[in-house]
């Protein structure tokens, strides 16, 4: 039987009996409720993201290398399952709540441009360009844009309204910066405001714990399949495969 000592970190998790449950489930705007629905608000999270076209869109989307003509090659939503599986691997085993790992992994790239980071370089200097010399895109704050201006999912009355998503998916998905280098994380105190707090990619450390396991988990994924793919690719070849 599974007891404390070897769930450490069950006691900091995003339950309903952490001190902070009812702001990391607040959204922006409320979603219609159903008496029989068995989801968690973390639950619901998870299959508004899944059910986006920002998600069906990821199949489309390179890792790192793209126009490739090879099937085995890294797709984003490949990477966005990747990410998912390790991180909830780690958030089980630690006591955290799984399903908040699982909707933040789900949404983290939803805001990736095409032609994986390269064509991040390419919208920043058209949008210092012709908007502004100060402007930098980052798919980070891309995506909570999406999630809460953008998508439309049809509710149960027909009505299309954005994702809505709770305060701590959306968190997740704006602080997950793993191109920063860092040697730890840990979850940042106060609950600031995701929209005009955040002024560039990696500012701000997560508002939970399961933010910063999905946070690292994206570095664990994208290195270690951006290496297979380069050695599929030829671009490392048998010597220097084994000074990895």
């Amino acid at each position: 039987m599974t007891n404390k000592a070897d769930r450490p970190f069950s006691e900091v998790a995003a339950t309903p009996e952490n001190a902070n449950w009812e702001k990391l489930i607040a959204r922006p705007s409320a979603l219609y409720n159903r008496a029989d629905d068995v989801r968690s608000p973390f639950a619901r999270d998870y299959t508004r993201i899944l059910h986006s076209t920002a998600y069906r869109r990821l199949k489309h989307k390179t890792q790192v290398f793209y126009n490739i003509d090879n099937d085995h090659i890294c797709t984003r939503m490949e990477h966005v399952a990747h990410v998912e599986s390790v991180s909830s691997t780690i958030a089980s085993n630690l006591g955290l709540n799984t399903e908040l790992t699982k909707a933040i992994a789900m949404g983290h790239d939803l805001g990736h441009a095409p032609f994986g980071h390269h064509g991040e370089t390419i919208l920043t200097k058209l949008c210092q360009n012709y908007i502004s010399k100060d402007m930098k895109f980052w798919h980070e704050k891309n995506g909570l844009y999406f999630v809460d201006k953008v998508e439309l999912l049809a509710d149960n009355y027909n009505d299309y309204k954005n994702l809505d998503l709770t305060y701590a998916v959306r968190d997740g998905i704006i602080s997950h910066c793993g191109e920063v280098d860092e040697n730890g994380t840990k979850p940042r105190t106060e609950f600031i405001s995701l929209e005009e707090d955040f002024k560039e990619a990696g500012q701000y450390a997560p508002i939970t714990w399961e933010g910063c396991v999905v946070k690292l988990s994206d570095k664990i994924a994208y290195v270690g399949r951006d290496i297979e793919d380069a050695i599929q690719l030829g671009f490392i070849d048998d010597e220097a495969k084994h000074t990895l």
